[in-house]
């Protein structure tokens, strides 16, 4: 027990001791194999700058060798840190995949390799060997990090449209393979694994944080509290965007802009004018991509031996990111990303009866099949926390959305979800039910979404809003076809006395003699049917998905429908009603091109209720028609 208490006390001293000496270049390294850390002699070089650069070839590379990194540790100049080779660690990643171990000293020996770090240039004898992109896991008393050589990163191309196998995203998460590094050489159970992508975001609730990270945490991804130096909802170039970016400054790729920000941060390790490369690893390795590229500005780095990093800020867009690969990141100064405006009009009523508060966001959400559902759910759910924090226990939500693609019509969805109606909480099904419908959108295999903007209406009242169907009943049991019915229905309300609506119908003119049943239901009901058969068929082109999520019923209304027994068939976005047998056994013959899913009852709409509330259950009634 004092053994351990005694390695308690000596981790939890070591970083006060590393502090005391701070203000010091040379910082000792204690108990190192590897000796002190690498020092200055002689003036320091000077900063590195954009445009063409000698590069020093791994077969170069020697145990030994002297050099220097540039990375930032506050603000925005990069900081000279000398470096010494330890030796070329030989097809690491895989064949040819080299990687060139060093130590790293002066700041960098008391703060350890940070997050923040990747792509932190390194130069010896004034040539690019590559860029810092890996350290040791923990507890290491050495700034022992491992460095991508140019060469790879130099092999990056703008116009490689290949995915990479293993891409980092929510869906996708549950197979990281790339994550568990490779044993290291070192031994012992230590291994090099790259730095941290430190993923920023600011403008979020501590809530948020906490309720996404087991989605963060399946990615491999360091969600963090960031910040921004403003809202930034101009996705263009900011002016002077053509000095931006040197190597060893700040870069950062931005899902998020506005008045939401997620960014990751890294560091420049080439830019030859036009052509910026940074990171040393992927950054969701993703391959091609059009992401805004932007400034970073430094507030601090954490010094740590368990996990290090930098504290910064993102600035202005000055480009966009075209690939994101195993060896790095490449941008394009002067580029202008596509993105989905949103705009996220918040309404919330803190008492019953009481004032109307109104607050609107806006923001820019980064275009890809898999991210951008995410990033709608993110965003939505956070705008929530500040109506969540002066609800009461019992409120409801209702989202109107309208989605806005090119060469379609703008899609128009609503829904309603109050707390305690479902297995999550009540944002929670608010934010996945959105983002359901981006990514229905983006997952069709046909054609990709060009979604020009989105607007929504985030409304909370400070009451739960759910209504049961308890009952119902026809005035008569018989009536001739063209005759209107008159029927009632009693409702529950959520803690409420019992309501009695009257509702009236029109029989169908051409309905035949015979009993039928009158179905009085919630949306759920009728939703079921075309949704399942949706997943039966083959890919849907994205016209026919965008109809499918226009014949969606709304959750607050209820509806008034006849059966009758004859089959409906569904294919794709249609429903074929009263199909006769001798059709729907054509249909159903394996030889008929597409697939279709048959009911073996039609529902014909013959009205709807308007309930302001979440309808819940169903009932049926008989009817004869003479």
């Amino acid at each position: 027990m004092k053994t351990v208490w005694a390695l308690l006390c000596a981790l939890a001293v070591a970083p006060a001791a590393r502090a005391q000496g701070a203000n010091s270049e040379i910082a000792a390294v204690r108990h190192s194999p590897y000796g002190e850390a690498p020092a200055w002699h002689g003036e320091k070089p000077p900063r590195p700058v954009a445009g063409p650069v000698e590069i020093l070839k791994t077969a170069e590379i020697r145990p030994g060798m002297k050099g220097v990194a540039w990375t930032v540790f506050q603000g925005a100049q990069p900081e000279a840190v000398p470096v010494e080779i330890i030796g070329l660690w030989k097809n690491a990643w895989g064949p040819r995949q080299d990687v060139i171990l060093a130590k790293l000293g002066g700041k960098a020996a008391q703060t350890n390799v940070a997050g923040g770090m990747s792509g932190s240039p390194v130069y010896v004898d004034g040539k690019l060997a590559g860029a810092i992109a890996l350290r040791i896991s923990v507890f290491s008393p050495d700034a022992i990090c491992g460095i991508t050589p140019i060469e790879q990163m130099l092999e990056i191309s703008a116009i490689d449209a290949s995915r990479p196998m293993n891409p980092k995203t929510p869906q996708t998460a549950a197979a990281r393979t790339e994550l568990a590094a490779p044993a290291s050489v070192l031994g012992g159970g230590v291994r090099l694994v790259p730095i941290e992508t430190p993923l920023a975001l600011a403008g979020f609730h501590e809530s948020t944080l906490r309720e996404f990270q087991p989605f963060f945490e399946q990615m491999g991804v360091a969600a963090v509290h960031g910040g921004a130096a403003g809202a930034v909802y101009d996705t263009r170039p900011a002016p002077g965007w053509q000095k931006a970016l040197q190597p060893g400054e700040a870069i950062a790729g931005v899902l998020v802009s506005g008045d939401m920000t997620v960014t990751g941060l890294g560091t420049v390790t080439y830019n030859d004018g036009k052509r910026v490369l940074g990171f040393g690893h992927s950054f969701f390795n993703l391959g091609p991509v059009d992401m805004p590229m932007a400034k970073g500005e430094v507030l601090m780095v954490l010094s740590s031996q368990f996990q290090p990093n930098k504290f910064a800020n993102m600035t202005e867009i000055v480009g966009a990111l075209r690939q994101d690969r195993h060896s790095g990141i490449m941008g394009e100064l002067g580029a202008t990303a596509a993105t989905i405006p949103v705009s996220l009009k918040v309404r919330t009523q803190p008492l019953p009866g009481g004032p109307v508060e109104e607050k609107t966001y806006r923001y820019n959400v980064f275009i890809h099949p898999r991210w951008t559902p995410f990033l709608m759910m993110l965003t939505t759910h956070n705008t929530l926390q500040d109506l969540n924090s002066s609800a009461a226990d019992e409120a409801t939500y209702r989202l109107e959305g309208a989605i806005d693609c090119e060469g379609l019509e703008p899609l128009k969805l609503s829904t309603m979800v109050p707390s305690g109606a479902g297995p999550a909480p009540a944002p929670m099904q608010l934010a996945a039910w959105w983002a359901d419908k981006f990514n229905r959108l983006f997952q069709n295999p046909q054609e990709e979404p060009r979604v020009k903007r989105v607007e929504a209406v985030l409304e909370m009242r400070p009451r739960r809003l759910e209504t049961a169907i308890e009952s119902a009943w026809l005035e008569k049991g018989e009536a001739a076809p063209g005759e209107e019915v008159a029927a009632r229905i009693t409702l529950r309300p959520w803690r409420g006395e019992r309501q009695t609506r009257e509702f009236r119908f029109r029989v169908p003119g051409n309905l035949a003699r015979g009993e039928y049943r009158i179905l009085v239901s919630n949306a759920a009901v009728l939703n079921r049917p075309q949704a399942m058969a949706a997943m039966a068929s083959h890919p849907l082109s994205l016209a026919q998905t965008a109809s499918l999520l226009r014949q969606e019923r709304s959750n607050d209304r209820l509806y008034i429908s006849l059966l009758t027994s004859r089959p409906t068939v569904y294919r794709e976005d249609q429903a074929l009603r009263d199909v006769p047998p001798s059709v729907l056994a054509v249909m159903q013959n394996p030889r008929s091109p597409g697939r279709a899913l048959a009911t073996p009852e039609t529902v014909l709409p013959l009205g709807e209720m308007p309930l302001d509330s979440l309808v819940t259950g169903s009932a049926v009634l008989r009817l004869k028609v003479q």
